[in-house]
């Protein structure tokens, strides 16, 4: 089994993180950002809008048991790509929905994913599909941050339903706990 990676970015990296973490086949999530101007970002200069950085989650995961069309499909599903650089009330460029890949095989993929997404989504699809530049991790803080913080109000309100509709509605998909 090949160990693979994909970075996407999709609003605040905890809510990708915490449904991606769940989903059986993927080894390691990790929050981070990427495709910015910024050497070694951090959260408070990212969330400035400053830096061009997105808020993304790289994805490890062995394509033996997951390939990476499903991990796009339920990329589409988990966030809402048709809205510029907006995820609920988390407002500014370093929210905007994207997929950065690392091969042409992996370009190939995101376009056929974002193409198969239209058809779930009423409005137009504004997610960004570039080159990968440059991956920095996240602050330790961010790292697993829903499962180490379930009882904060983001994680109630915000998390908290795309987790429960990952175990309501993609249930065969889920590590087992």
């Amino acid at each position: 089994m090949a160990l693979q990676s994909i970075v996407v970015g999709g609003g605040c990296f905890w809510c990708l993180e915490a449904v991606f973490e769940r989903i059986k086949g993927v080894h390691l999530v990790e929050s981070g950002y990427t495709n910015g101007h910024v050497k070694n970002p951090t959260y408070k200069e990212v969330c400035s809008g400053l830096t061009g950085h997105n808020e993304v989650i790289r994805i490890s995961y062995f394509d033996q048991e997951i390939g990476l069309a499903k991990l796009l499909d339920l990329f589409f599903i988990f966030h809402d790509p048709t809205t510029l650089n907006r995820q609920g009330n988390d407002v500014g460029t370093q929210y905007r929905s994207g997929i950065y890949y690392s091969n042409e095989a992996e370009e190939n993929e995101a376009r056929a994913a974002f193409e198969r997404a239209k058809s779930i989504w009423k409005h137009p699809i504004v997610t960004e599909i570039e080159a990968l530049d440059f991956f920095y991790k996240a602050e330790e803080y961010h790292q697993g941050y829903y499962t180490n913080n379930k009882q904060a109000g983001y994680c109630q309100f915000v998390i908290n339903p795309k987790v429960s509709k990952l175990k309501k509605q993609y249930a065969s998909l889920l590590k087992p706990e």
